[in-house]
């Protein structure tokens, strides 16, 4: 796989050490069992796989390429380029403005660019729409348009089923950056709705079985399926995709859903002329990190720490993951850990930041970590060096490291 140019402060001197380790023994990536780096009183549990993913790498690499290329030029960012403060904070501080924020909102107005302006497109892609509108400015795109290829992959699946005929169901949070340009471009060639989770996939299942009105699918999913849609007929033939960052577990239980239905609807005989049979459209990193967040689940500890992005969908699912066992913690860099008596992290279910007090056993303790994949893994670094300092008597980092094992 390709290397990346990257800023050197966004390497580590530790996780690097710990993935170059593990990556030499483990070249096909079929081993998800963590690292436990072993510091005497305290003991930090490593996901096998965590941190910056091709896609992020790429869009790194390409976004500081035009800072460095364009001196003199304005340089615009549609919208955070992936979501974490760190990075898209760093960016601002060169010089970078965002067009836009997360959700879609105009923070600089299209009418200030010109056509010698810089505009980046972020990796989560964007619309067919936004697209149109730059050209017709003049904005070159195609230099520094980051989209991640797995993203546009879902774009292709998209486009071979609206080719058949077939209308595409999205799996993804409709307000996602990733989602509403995955919705644009499907929009080009087929009919398509996005849904949320297996609640609305069931709904959906409704309306195909006729047990829901067509007035029923209009209320619940208004603002998310495409113009024209006629839910008596263009329900008929379906496929499903994602956004790219979702839950595996969660997509595939609405895959077999609505197959089922199909099943009941038309014969088993008859599914595969209205069910498409697509791959997982998912992310080898997600894939990948969330595999081994399960993995971790096998580990006693005390506690984990997931670091990363509190807008960073893959990273919200690695902590809905590590809650099912663990007193979870979500943060976003190590300035969030306060002491070793309190420590600040976002509620995903309240989404706000709380205190907790007392998180930490004294003397000893187990920690499962991991992070999302936007999450520089210098971040996940200083994580640790942080809680090192609130045990004593500690290993030196580098006698644990030289005696790494699986």
């Amino acid at each position: 796989m390709k290397t990346f140019e990257i800023p050197s402060y966004y390497r580590s001197p530790i996780i690097s050490r710990v993935k170059a380790f593990r990556s030499a023994g483990d070249k096909l990536k079929k081993d998800f069992t963590p690292t436990v780096l072993n510091f005497g009183p305290v003991q930090i549990v490593l996901a096998r796989h965590f941190g910056f993913c091709y896609g992020v790498e790429n869009a790194i690499e390409i976004s500081y390429k035009a800072i460095q290329e364009n001196p003199g030029r304005q340089i615009y960012l549609l919208s955070q380029m992936i979501h974490n403060p760190e990075v898209n904070e760093d960016l601002v501080r060169r010089g970078v403005f965002f067009l836009q924020d997360t959700k879609g909102n105009q923070l600089i107005s299209w009418d200030l660019l010109k056509p010698d302006d810089v505009v980046i497109i972020p990796a989560f892609g964007t619309t067919l729409e936004i697209e149109s509108d730059l050209k017709s400015r003049g904005i070159q795109l195609e230099k520094y348009d980051t989209t991640c290829p797995f993203v546009q992959r879902v774009w292709k699946k998209s486009e071979k089923l609206g080719q058949d005929e077939f209308t595409v169901i999205i799996h993804g949070k409709d307000k996602h950056e990733e989602t509403r340009a995955t919705f644009s471009h499907t929009n080009e060639f087929a009919k398509a709705v996005v849904i949320r989770d297996i609640a609305e996939a069931r709904i959906l299942g409704e309306v195909i079985l006729g047990t829901k009105s067509k007035a029923d699918f209009e209320t619940v999913f208004e603002g998310r399926f495409s113009a024209g849609f006629d839910a008596t007929k263009d329900l008929e033939k379906i496929g499903v995709v994602n956004q790219t960052t979702m839950l595996a577990s969660e997509t595939q239980e609405i895959t077999d859903y609505l197959n089922l239905v199909i099943n009941q609807k038309y014969g088993i005989g008859n599914a595969g002329a209205h069910f498409a049979n697509t791959r997982d459209t998912l992310c080898y990193a997600t894939n990948d990190n969330q595999s081994a967040t399960l993995k971790l689940l096998e580990e006693k500890a005390d506690l984990a720490i997931v670091v990363g992005g509190y807008n960073s969908s893959n990273t919200s699912h690695l902590v809905e993951l590590c809650e099912t066992k663990f007193p979870t913690y979500f943060i976003k860099d190590e300035t969030e850990i306060i002491s070793s008596s309190e420590i600040h992290h976002f509620d995903l279910h309240q989404r706000t930041v709380s205190e907790t007090r007392n998180y930490l056993p004294a003397g000893h303790a187990r920690i499962i970590l991991t992070s999302g994949a936007s999450c520089p893994d210098a971040t996940v670094d200083r994580v640790i060096q942080k809680l090192l300092t609130y045990f004593e008597n500690t290993r030196l980092i580098d006698d644990v490291l030289n005696e790494l094992t699986v």
